[in-house]
């Protein structure tokens, strides 16, 4: 059909000079063929071409109503009989439903009857009904010459525009009735036969659209991480080596001062590996960590029972990104004193039953400041600036318990969006017993505070199940159509407003 086209308009413009109206021309063949038929004779520069659109108006369904039967105020008035007696209000509504109430406000505006008590009275003698009038205008050329005609026409629904789109064509510079099939590449064929020497090539269009090559996409979570990455960089943090996701229960709960005892060192809430099942040695510390257990030490009585090495040989994957965190302190007691920021994103896993929000792998984000003079308030103070470039300014505080950390915080901010108080993390002041047997001098006190990267990003993409997030349940479309993400800017849910309060916590 294309090149028989192409052939057709040519052999017109051969014969006429030129085809004003490509829709008159050519009646049975659609705008978008005949547009791909002129474009591609353009290309051999075999032909020019102009837009024509031209605007006409059609009659909607209660224009067609009123082009028959007449407009609503002709029959309002032709209903209202001559005379002073007039006719009752509800009987004309009785007559025509709701046409009576629209009617007779136009008749009343236009003066043509007037109100008597409970009834209608005529003003006028006859009248003209102009809406009809300019309906069979419409219906008969598709416009009129009122441009007030048209404006009443168009508020009352009535007519509605439409457009048509042709094209004006003309012989272009190259313009012949014979079609010759463009060479599209320069092949070695064409260069060993020497075909490309009579060859006509197809000129390059450099303002088409390239195909979308297929790409790579951040997934939610990465853009997210590197929001987060960014806050910490911006107050002065060091991003601590996290690629170590096998620990031993030493580095992973003895070292933080948790007790062998203590119900997250459980098979139900811990990952233990089975080959291999425990780490070749401890460092050198052990001991340390071994009479802080047993017998206290630094204020403390301790948990005063018989502390088992094989034990804390045991390997797991980590629990915590803590487990880093007491790498990176026991690294900094080392050398000469020093103020610290370190902070960690990545992966951890709990043995923990999967259900729309929790998995056994998530991940934490976890900060910790290292200084003297260092007091709960100070955390409090850095918490306030921490959340407020993440646009989070209402935050309070609750108490909790944490082995490793006393005193121990909850950090609760309160969402606009959603109308409450969402949980962010837990914080809290790193224990002497941890601190110490860690190497660290006798004034040096470590700040630390986590919160999960999944909650956050959950809210931000407005997910509500956390394994349409991370696992082979993921929709890698979901992947590629998320915007990048602004933790100081409303997205996902946040974008929900909702004024009633909550109760306080």
């Amino acid at each position: 059909m294309s090149e028989e086209l192409k052939l057709t308009i040519l052999k017109k413009l051969d014969s006429e000079g030129s085809i004003e109206n490509t829709t008159a021309a050519f009646k049975d063949v659609s705008e978008d063929v005949v547009l791909g038929a002129l474009k591609s004779l353009e290309s051999q520069e075999k032909v020019t071409y102009v837009t024509l659109t031209t605007e006409f108006w059609t009659i909607e369904a209660e224009g067609k109503d009123q082009l028959e039967n007449g407009s609503y105020e002709a029959r309002i008035f032709e209903a209202v009989p001559s005379g002073s007696q007039g006719i009752a209000i509800k009987d004309l509504e009785a007559k025509f439903g709701k046409v009576a109430k629209l009617g007779q406000g136009k008749c009343l505006a236009n003066k043509w009857v007037k109100k008597d008590g409970d009834s209608l009275v005529r003003v006028a003698d006859s009248i003209v009904d102009q809406v009809k009038a300019g309906l069979e205008t419409v219906h008969a050329t598709g416009t009129h010459p009122s441009k007030d005609a048209i404006k009443d026409l168009k508020r009352r629904k009535l007519i509605k525009a439409n457009k048509t789109i042709s094209y004006a064509v003309s012989k272009g510079a190259q313009f012949s009735t014979e079609l010759k099939k463009q060479a599209t590449d320069l092949t070695i064929e064409m260069m060993q036969s020497g075909a490309w020497k009579s060859a006509e090539f197809k000129k390059f269009n450099f303002k088409s659209l390239g195909v979308n090559p297929n790409s790579g996409n951040l997934h939610p979570l990465m853009k997210v991480r590197e929001e987060f990455r960014q806050v910490f960089f911006e107050t002065g943090f060091e991003e601590m080596p996290t690629n170590n996701f096998v620990e031993s229960s030493f580095w992973n709960f003895d070292a933080l001062f948790v007790p062998q005892k203590h119900s997250a060192r459980d098979l139900q809430d811990t990952f233990y590996l089975t080959d291999p099942t425990v780490a070749n040695s401890l460092p050198d510390f052990w001991e340390t960590v071994r009479d802080v257990h047993e017998k206290g030490g630094y204020g403390s009585i301790g948990y005063r029972y018989p502390w088992s090495e094989d034990e804390a040989k045991k390997l797991v994957l980590r629990t915590h990104t803590t487990a880093v965190s007491a790498h990176m302190l026991n690294k900094l007691a080392q050398g000469p004193y020093r103020p610290a920021k370190y902070f960690s994103i990545d992966r951890v896993y709990r043995n923990e039953t999967v259900d729309a929000t929790h998995l056994a792998e998530f991940h934490q984000v976890e900060g910790v400041i290292a200084d003297k003079n260092m007091s709960l308030g100070s955390l409090i103070s850095f918490l306030d600036i921490f959340f407020k470039k993440m646009g989070m300014t209402d935050l309070r505080f609750k108490p909790t318990y944490n082995p490793y950390t006393e005193p121990s915080m909850e950090i609760f901010s309160y969402h606009e969006g959603l109308g409450e108080w969402l949980e962010l993390g837990n914080s809290g002041m790193f224990r002497p017993e941890m601190l110490r047997s860690l190497g660290l001098e006798e004034g040096v006190q470590v700040a630390g505070f986590g919160l999960s990267l999944e909650r956050p990003t959950m809210f931000k993409y407005n997910i509500s199940n956390i394994r349409e997030l991370m696992g082979h349940g993921v929709d890698l479309g979901m992947v590629a159509r998320n915007p990048a993400c602004r933790l100081d800017k409303k997205m996902g849910k946040e974008a929900l407003q909702r004024p009633e309060a909550v109760d306080e916590i």
